[in-house]
Formats: structure tokens, sequence, C-alpha cells
């Protein structure tokens, strides 16, 4: 009788542990699927109140900050404004963001040729930036 039970206990957390497993596959093809298809997506960075925009066709960024009071600072600001890729090398999805340890800092991929960028954000404008890795 014993057996049996830890047998079917056995079993039971194995199911459990495969549909969790599954669960975590879909989502990860169900969010690959809308970066790939997407214009604009949202990066958080480290710091509560701000995130990058990134225009996934060309490479052109923004720092977006939002605020729950009245006297915060709120808005986009310029990252880069100027495309990587010409016009006719556009591809929605060719680029996207990975976040780095450095809380200022995250990588751009050119998902198309390879190309990296260091993209580094800051409250002054002075430090912002998109800087080739050659």
């Amino acid at each position: 009788m014993k057996t049996k039970i830890i047998t079917l206990t056995i079993v039971f957390f194995v199911i459990v542990a495969f549909a969790q497993s599954q669960t975590r596959q879909s989502n990860t093809v169900q969010q690959k699927l809308v970066s790939e298809n997407t214009i604009y997506q949202l990066f958080p960075t480290q710091n509560f109140w701000t995130f990058i925009k990134l225009d996934t066709r060309n490479g052109k960024m923004w720092q977006v900050h939002f605020t729950v009071s009245d006297d915060g600072l709120r808005g986009e600001f310029i990252l880069n404004i100027l495309p990587l890729v010409t016009k006719d090398k556009e591809v929605n999805g060719r680029f996207t963001l990975y976040p780095t340890e450095n809380i200022y800092n995250f990588l751009l991929l050119d998902q198309i040729d390879g190309k990296i960028y260091q993209v580094q954000w800051s409250m002054e404008s002075e430090n912002r930036g998109v800087i080739p890795i050659e």
C-alpha cells in the first residue's frame, strides 16, 4: 500500500513539473512571436521609473520616464534618433535589447547582421547614447 502511495505521489510531482515547464515554454514562444512582429517595444531598466523604448526596425531609442506625482519627471528622452540601418533594410524585430549587470547599460543586437551596440541611459543628457562595439 505504501509503495502505491509513494508511486502515485512521484507520478503526480512529475506531471506537475512537466506542466509548469510546458507553460514557461509556451509563454516564451508567445513572447517571441509578439517581439518578431512588433515595431516598438518597451524594455524595463533596473530603475523602477525608467524604460527604454526601441524601434525594432531601425534601432532608434528613447528613454521613457513615468511618475505617479505631479512634480515628478515624465516623458521621452532621445537615446538614439539616427536609424542604424537604411530605410530599405528596416525589418520588424531586427533589433533587440539585452540588459547587463550595469544598471545604466544595455546591449543592442542587430539580429540580422550581428552588430552590437552599447546603449547607455542616464538622467543627464550628456551621459546618454549609443556606441558601436567593434
